[in-house]
C-alpha cells in the first residue's frame, strides 16, 4: 500500500512542525494544516476507507486477525479525533497562542506515535496475510477498485497528485531534499 509512504512524508512534516514550534522557529502558517488536510482526504477518507470497508471485513469473516484488526480500526477512529484536534488548533497556534501551541504539539506527537506502529503492522503482519486470505485474482481485483477509487476521489493525477502536494510542504518547511538525512 503505497499510501503508508505519503503517510510516513506526513509525519516527517509533523516533526518538523513540532521541532519548530517547541524551539520557536517560523513554521509557515498553512505547513500542518496543509499536511493535516491531506491526512483527512487522502489517508482517513480514502486509504483508511478502503481497508474498512473492503480488507477488514474479509478478515473478520476469516476469524483471522481479528484482534489486531479490532485495533486497526480503534485507530483509525483515533486518528480521525487527533486530526480534527489538529485543524482545529493550526489558527490560534500560528496566532501565537502558547497553550494552543502545547496543545497542538500533544496532538501531533499522539499521532506520530500511533500511526508509526499502526502502519508497520498492516504493512508486516495484515498486508501479507491478506495475500494469504484471498485468490490473486481477486487481490488485483481489489487493486483495480482501489485505483478507480483513487482517480474519482483525485483527479487523474490521483496518488502522484497527493506526493506533490506533500513534497509542496516539505519543500516549505526545507525538509525535501533527501541527502541532508544523511548520517556522516
Amino acid at each position: 500500500m503505497r499510501e503508508h509512504g505519503v503517510l510516513n512524508r506526513i509525519l516527517l512534516v509533523y516533526e518538523e512542525a513540532i521541532r519548530r514550534l517547541e524551539a520557536g522557529v517560523e513554521l509557515p502558517s498553512d505547513a500542518v494544516s496543509s499536511a493535516a488536510g491531506i491526512v483527512r482526504r487522502f489517508i482517513e477518507e480514502y486509504h483508511e476507507k478502503l481497508e474498512e470497508d473492503h480488507l477488514f471485513p474479509r478478515f473478520e469473516k476469516a476469524g483471522t486477525l481479528a484482534d489486531l484488526v479490532a485495533v486497526l480500526r480503534a485507530q483509525h477512529e483515533a486518528g480521525r479525533r487527533v486530526t480534527g484536534d489538529v485543524l482545529s488548533l493550526t489558527g490560534s497556534a500560528m496566532s501565537g497562542d502558547a497553550r494552543s501551541r502545547q496543545t497542538l504539539v500533544s496532538r501531533l506527537r499522539s499521532f506520530i506515535r500511533m500511526y508509526r506502529p499502526h502502519e508497520a503492522r498492516e504493512d508486516t503482519i495484515l498486508f501479507p496475510a491478506l495475500h494469504r486470505l484471498i485468490p490473486e485474482r481477486e487481490y488485483r481485483a481489489l487493486g483495480d477498485q482501489f485505483e478507480r477509487r483513487e482517480h474519482e476521489l483525485f483527479g487523474e493525477r490521483g496518488f502522484e497528485g497527493i506526493v506533490d502536494d506533500v513534497a509542496a510542504i516539505e519543500k516549505s518547511l526545507g525538509i525535501y531534499e533527501l541527502a541532508q538525512f544523511t548520517s556522516g
